[in-house]
C-alpha cells in the first residue's frame, strides 16, 4: 500500500545518482572491492547490498570476483535485489589490452560474476603489460599472468600497445550487449582527450575513474571531463590508509585524522570519513568506499543526509597537494605512464 511506497521513495533518496551520457543513472556511492580479502569480500558485499548498495566496483586483479559473484547471486537469489537493481563495475587489467584479449577477459570476469552483462567496463590503466605467454584457450587470468614481472620483480611492459587500438575492442563489447557502458580509468587529460577526439570512435567512454581526495582533488581533471560529458569516480577516497606498499615516510598525514577534516566531522556530527565522501558526493563525483566491516559499510552510505557549507569545501580543497596513495612508481618507465603531467 502507500506506507510501503513512501517508504521506498525515502530509500529512493537515500542514494543519488550521477546521470550518463546515454541517460543511464550510476549510484555516486559504490562499495569498492580492492584489497579486500578472499573470505571477507562475500559477507561485504552481501551486507552492502542489504543495507542498500546498488552500485559494486570491481576488478579481474583484485582476485575476488568470484566470491563478489558468489554474493550478488545470493542477494539475487533471495529477492533482495534483481540483477536491473545493480550497477556492477569491473576494469580490463595491463596484459589484456591487445585487442584479442579484451573480449576474453571480460567474459572470463562474467563468469566469475556469474553475470550475462557488467553496467560498466573500463580500461584499467593507459599502459599496456607484456601479454600472455599462452595461446588464447589457455588463459588463466591469475596473478602471474595478469602482472608479469622480470626476475628483479619490475613490470614487464608492451611498449607498443596503443590503448586506441583496446578501445575499439572495448567499443565491440557494448555492441554485444557484454558491457552496458564503458569507460576508462587512471588516464591523464592529454590521454582523454586523444581518446575522445580520435574521429575513428564510435563510442565515447562514459566514465573516468581516477584516485581523488582532498590532498588530490581532481578538480581540474572533473572540470575536463564533465566539458566531454564523463562522470568522474574517484577511488580511494580516504587515501588508501591500508595501501598494500604500506605507508611512507614522506606521505602526509591520514586524511582522516587530519584536523581540518576532523572539525568538519565535528560541526557537522559525523565521522571524518562521512566528510571524505561527502567531498565527493557533493561535487556530482561518484566514489568507491572499500570497506569489510558491516558497520563502515552502512555508516559510509549516510552522506546524503547533510551538506558540506562553503567553508568547509574551500578548507577542503586547500589541502590540496598533489599526493597519490596509488603512484605506481614501479611503471614510471613505460611510455604511457600517466602521472607525469599536473592532470
Amino acid at each position: 500500500g502507500s506506507e510501503f511506497e513512501e517508504r521506498e521513495d525515502e530509500e529512493e533518496m537515500a542514494v543519488s545518482h550521477a546521470t550518463l551520457r546515454s541517460g543511464a543513472k550510476m549510484p555516486l556511492l559504490g562499495l569498492g572491492t580492492w584489497k579486500s580479502e578472499p573470505g571477507k569480500v562475500e559477507a561485504a558485499v552481501k551486507a552492502a547490498i542489504d543495507c542498500g548498495y546498488r552500485h559494486i566496483d570491481c576488478a579481474q586483479i583484485y582476485m575476488n570476483q568470484t566470491e563478489v559473484g558468489n554474493a550478488i547471486a545470493a542477494k539475487i537469489k533471495e529477492g533482495v535485489v534483481t540483477r536491473e537493481d545493480l550497477f556492477v563495475t569491473s576494469k580490463l587489467f595491463n596484459a589484456y589490452h591487445k585487442p584479442k584479449y579484451v573480449e576474453p577477459s571480460l567474459r572470463r570476469t562474467l563468469r566469475d560474476l556469474q553475470l550475462d552483462y557488467v553496467d560498466l567496463f573500463l580500461i584499467h590503466w593507459p599502459q599496456a603489460y607484456r601479454e600472455p605467454q599462452v595461446p588464447l584457450d589457455e588463459l588463466t587470468f591469475d596473478r602471474e599472468e595478469q602482472f608479469p614481472l622480470d626476475a628483479e620483480g619490475n613490470s614487464l611492459y608492451d611498449p607498443d600497445v596503443d590503448y586506441m587500438d583496446t578501445w575499439f575492442a572495448m567499443e565491440k563489447l557494448q555492441q554485444q550487449g557484454l558491457a552496458k557502458h564503458i569507460g576508462i580509468s587512471n588516464f591523464n587529460s592529454e590521454m582523454v582527450d586523444r581518446l575522445t577526439s580520435d574521429a575513428r570512435v564510435t563510442i565515447q567512454p562514459e566514465v573516468l575513474q581516477c584516485e581523488g581526495h582532498p590532498y588530490l582533488n581532481q578538480q581540474q581533471l572533473i572540470d575536463f571531463v564533465a566539458k566531454k560529458g564523463i562522470v568522474f569516480t574517484a577511488y580511494s577516497p580516504f587515501g588508501s590508509p591500508d595501501r598494500p606498499w604500506g605507508v611512507l615516510e614522506e606521505d602526509p598525514e591520514p586524511l582522516l585524522q587530519h584536523s581540518v577534516v576532523k572539525s568538519a566531522a565535528d560541526k557537522h556530527e559525523k565521522s571524518p570519513a562521512q566528510i571524505l565522501l561527502r567531498f565527493h558526493v557533493q561535487r556530482g563525483v561518484v566514489t568507491i568506499p572499500k570497506s569489510v566491516t558491516p558497520s563502515r559499510i552502512e555508516a559510509n552510505l549516510q552522506v546524503f543526509d547533510f551538506e558540506l557549507d562553503g567553508d568547509d569545501m574551500a578548507a577542503l580543497l586547500k589541502l590540496q597537494n598533489g599526493w597519490r596513495a596509488c603512484a605506481i612508481k614501479r611503471d614510471l618507465g613505460h611510455p604511457l605512464f600517466p602521472f607525469h603531467i599536473p592532470f
